[in-house]
């Protein structure tokens, strides 16, 4: 197992309220919840981060020779979309 450390939370009464109705709805614990909703949005932050670097490392003139090129081969059967 992975080293764990505590960490105290504070929320809004309200806040509490709902989470504890989406746990029950989940199945899961508080704890649980709320560590999947962090690693939910750390993975967000780190694929918008690889898009954006993607995105500013991008070339539009090569991007768009590849679009206007011609030849290659027709679509194969099952290609359909």
């Amino acid at each position: 197992m992975t080293d764990m450390t505590a960490y105290l939370l504070r929320l809004p009464n309200s806040l509490k309220q709902e989470l504890r109705e989406a746990v029950q709805e989940d199945g899961s614990s508080i704890n649980q919840f709320i560590v999947m909703a962090i690693a939910e949005k750390l993975s967000a932050m780190k694929t918008a981060s690889i898009f954006e670097k993607a995105r500013q490392e991008a070339n539009l003139d090569t991007f768009l020779q590849m679009l206007n090129r011609n030849g290659g081969e027709p679509p194969r059967e099952g290609d359909e979309i």
